[in-house]
């Protein structure tokens, strides 16, 4: 099939006028040449894509499919040339990309860091949100980009595995739970069990400070806190002052062991192990440098 972009403009417009000589005016084509394109169109197909008369033209149910066909590819190729037209004007790209607490704090930094470096033309609009809401906002297209941990429902999606993240208890080294739990040898704790401690947490709306929100209430408890902080090196710090205690995450509690006098301890319940995982809808359909900051997010820490 040998169609070009010429051909499937001029056959649009010759549908639109409903005559081959309007539809050759319109595409700045003699009526001779223009009829010898359609009727080239014709032949190559085998169909008729036209029911000439005296009064004008009509197309049949092949020139209706031709129509349908035609616009996608000439839209597609208008997008790419705005696309492409972008980069002739400097113009960036730009990726949305949503994510959960952990991805945000703990994982995404460094690698968007070097890809932010490797790739200058392109920006990353990034946004915290709980796992549900991510799934939610790239099923309907509205990012492109999701990490979302693997207890939200992702049929539909595709998928690849970003990181373990790992939820755990930070207290201070004389905190009395830390005391209790040396004297019960047990190595973990139930997160209903300590909802009567004093906490700190993530200030403003954090997708991580929700999720601890909910498990909460599902015991019929609240968290109780005295402060909340803007991260999770300013949580721990609250913490080794005795102020409260945090839950954060493991790679969090392990930084800040070094250099401050903490203990972190494992919550027992399931849904504090957590596989992270990269979420788009059709990959396919991304363009190139979305694809590219993909592929830089699973590469290996």
């Amino acid at each position: 099939m040998r169609f070009d972009i010429t051909d499937m403009r001029l056959f649009l417009h010759v549908a639109e006028a409903g005559s081959i000589t309007r539809g050759a005016e319109r595409s700045h084509i003699a009526l001779a040449s223009a009829s010898a394109r359609i009727r080239g169109m014709e032949d190559t197909l085998g169909v008729p894509l036209l029911v000439r008369s005296r009064h004008g033209v009509e197309t049949t149910d092949a020139g209706r499919t031709l129509i349908h066909h035609a616009r996608l590819v000439l839209r597609q190729i208008e997008e790419m040339h705005g696309e492409l037209g972008e980069y002739a004007k400097g113009v960036k790209g730009r990726v949305r990309l949503l994510c959960n607490t952990a991805a945000l704090t703990e994982f995404l930094p460094e690698v968007l860091l070097t890809f932010m470096s490797a790739y200058p033309n392109i920006d990353i609009d990034l946004e915290e949100r709980p796992s549900h809401d991510i799934v939610q906002a790239i099923a309907g297209g509205q990012a492109d980009v999701g990490i979302v941990a693997d207890s939200v429902d992702l049929a539909g999606l595709e998928t690849a595995p970003f990181r373990r993240d790992r939820l755990v208890v930070v207290a201070a080294n004389g905190h009395p739970m830390v005391s209790a739990l040396r004297k019960g040898g047990s190595p973990a704790l139930e997160f209903e069990n300590i909802l009567d401690f004093d906490f700190i947490g993530l200030a403003g709306d954090s997708a991580l400070q929700r999720h601890l929100a909910e498990h909460a209430a599902r015991s019929g408890k609240r968290m109780k806190y005295r402060t909340r902080l803007g991260s999770f090196d300013a949580i721990c710090r609250m913490v080794e002052n005795g102020v409260g205690i945090g839950v954060v995450p493991e790679t969090a509690a392990i930084r800040c062991q070094r250099s401050m006098a903490i203990q972190r301890i494992p919550l027992a319940n399931p849904w504090a192990e957590r596989q992270l995982t990269i979420c788009v809808r059709q990959s396919e359909t991304l363009p190139f440098f979305t694809r590219q900051l993909i592929d830089a997010i699973k590469a290996k820490p």
